[in-house]
């Protein structure tokens, strides 16, 4: 009786050693998880890649847009020259 008693001590010890074996090794997953997830966050930061947060989009729109004003009034400073020179246009 009294090594049945201690075969089953033994077998409710392996089972919650086996338990927190398994939560340990899915926080060790959570942990490495989160870690992937700044690393990749901090890369993109770090490289200037658009990001959550980040106003890079909104930026690279409005040089676009300053771009765009510039070459529109190159063009029109072009346009008005060439007027200037046949008034008969």
């Amino acid at each position: 009786g009294l090594v049945i008693l201690e075969l089953s001590k033994e077998k409710g010890g392996e089972r919650l050693l086996e338990r927190q074996a398994a939560q340990f090794g899915a926080a060790v997953q959570k942990v490495e998880a989160e870690l992937s997830a700044q690393i990749r966050y901090l890369t993109q930061v770090a490289t200037g890649q658009p990001h959550e947060g980040s106003s890079y989009a909104a930026r690279k729109g409005c040089q676009m847009a300053l771009t765009r004003l510039d070459y529109a009034r190159l063009k029109l400073a072009e346009l008005a020259r060439a007027c200037e020179a046949s008034p008969d246009l």
